[in-house]
């Protein structure tokens, strides 16, 4: 029988968190810049990376106009994402 609220957490068997965090982690690499380590040193060899700030992960694929938006817009907007949480 499984508790509710706080005191389920308990009721997790060990290799689950195991997996849960190992899944965490894996996604974390997975999204990370790859032109630049997570640290902010270039040890790959790929050149210098064409992300304007961390988390720009826009591919040349898509283009929602971000490029013809005004610096200040392009800050207004990463705040709201910011702000919100993403």
């Amino acid at each position: 029988d499984i508790p509710s609220g706080f005191a389920a957490l308990d009721a997790i068997p060990g290799m689950v968190w195991a997996q849960m965090i190992a899944t965490w982690s894996m996604m974390e690499a997975a999204n990370q810049d790859q032109y630049a380590a997570p640290w902010g040193t270039n040890q790959n060899g790929l050149g210098d990376s064409p992300a304007e700030f961390k988390g720009d992960f826009r591919n040349g694929a898509l283009d929602f106009g971000w490029d013809k938006l005004s610096d200040d817009a392009k800050r207004r907007k990463r705040s709201i994402e910011l702000n919100n949480g993403r």
